[in-house]
């Protein structure tokens, strides 16, 4: 049985604002938000269908006649000053919803070709294109978005910890995924945040294995990539292990990795570019000889998505913001051999950064 979780209630107020300031700084009217995630955190609706239009005074969410019911209901408890209207005509509904705007915008990432010639078609407003005006508001956590956060994570310390006892030869990976998944949903999960990546020996060589039916040999490179799922909130926390004795290169290239993600760990605080980050685990594993085989960026953002902004990756000169939730993740990887990766969730503060997740590196190896 699920156990409760005590989570703080989360509030929409105040955003439509934010994204209706971010409108008049580029002389938008209006936005017409069609990604979901977007609207979710907007509005507080999690519907399958959906659109939310965003004026300098307004904000309507259109969706069909199957959330009738589940739409005023979730908006009103987020506390948004959000209209709700009911109709499946996408075209007609944000023709209305838009009045007498002039300029209009739509989600250049998110709003398939077909709908954005039905609405250049039918608006008499001048259609532009916007990208991340609410993925860059999102980026920033306020503290219930971090209790759901950190609650995932702690979920998965837990888990981990419970699980990695069996981590032994003749354990199979889809053993080993179905297990963390099934303590992470016993744990209040709603689910795990991604597929969880269980990844031995040679696939411990490929960053984004997934789980197969391989079984466990002594000697092995473990890598094990688990997030839970905690009422629309992610984590995000890789551990290598080692099955059997490590050999003498498996520790040589687990603590080159330990070290160069501690660095760029300490590195993140509030003001410092994103790229940075990469810039300083990355210089770590380069200086070691292994640069070629760091084959990925350092990190990303985690919240509703999975991945969202920042990306820590090269030459991103984006600062980072306190309240910031990001991952750090540095890897080396080896064909034919296979692959270490350490990775933690941390949160951008005044002083610097917080882990969120904790399980233990220094148990990583049994």
């Amino acid at each position: 049985m699920n156990q409760p979780l005590n989570l703080p209630p989360l509030t929409v107020k105040g955003r439509v604002e934010a994204v209706a300031a971010k409108l008049a700084d580029i002389d938008v009217d209006a936005l017409v938000v069609t990604n979901l995630t977007n609207i979710r955190w907007c509005s507080g609706f999690t519907g399958s269908a959906g659109t939310l239009v965003i004026s300098t005074d307004q904000a309507i969410l259109i969706t069909d006649s199957r959330y009738a019911e589940q739409a005023p209901v979730q908006t009103q408890a987020a506390g948004g000053s959000i209209e709700v209207r009911i109709n499946s005509q996408f075209v007609a509904a944000v023709a209305e919803a838009v009045g007498n705007a002039s300029v209009v915008a739509l989600e250049a990432d998110h709003v398939s070709w077909a709908n954005q010639r039905r609405l250049d078609d039918s608006l008499s407003a001048a259609l532009v294109d916007t990208s991340a005006i609410i993925a860059e508001l999102r980026s920033v956590k306020d503290p219930a978005e971090l209790a759901r956060i950190e609650t995932a994570a702690k979920i998965v310390d837990a888990v981990l910890g419970e699980c990695c006892g069996h981590f032994m030869r003749g354990v199979s990976e889809l053993e080993i995924a179905r297990m963390l998944e099934d303590g992470m949903r016993l744990a209040g999960a709603n689910g795990p945040a991604y597929e969880t990546i269980v990844a031995s020996g040679a696939n411990s060589a490929l960053p984004h294995k997934t789980p197969s039916p391989k079984r466990l040999f002594d000697g092995d490179l473990l890598v094990v990539d688990a997030g839970a799922l905690v009422d629309g909130y992610r984590s995000d926390m890789t551990r290598t292990f080692m099955v059997g004795e490590p050999d003498e290169r498996a520790l040589e290239l687990y603590e080159l990795v330990r070290k160069s993600q501690a660095a760029g760990v300490a590195a993140v605080r509030p003001g410092v570019a994103a790229g940075e980050i990469d810039k300083v685990c990355r210089e770590v594993i380069t200086e070691a000889g292994y640069g070629d085989a760091f084959t990925h960026s350092t990190g990303h953002g985690v919240g509703l998505n999975i991945h969202e902004l920042p990306a820590i990756r090269r030459n991103n000169q984006a600062e980072l913001l306190a309240g910031q939730v990001i991952t750090v993740e540095p890897g080396v990887y080896f064909s034919g051999y296979g692959g270490v990766r350490v990775e933690d969730t941390v949160v951008v503060n005044e002083d610097g950064s917080r882990p969120l997740t904790q399980f233990s590196k220094e148990t990583s190896w049994q």
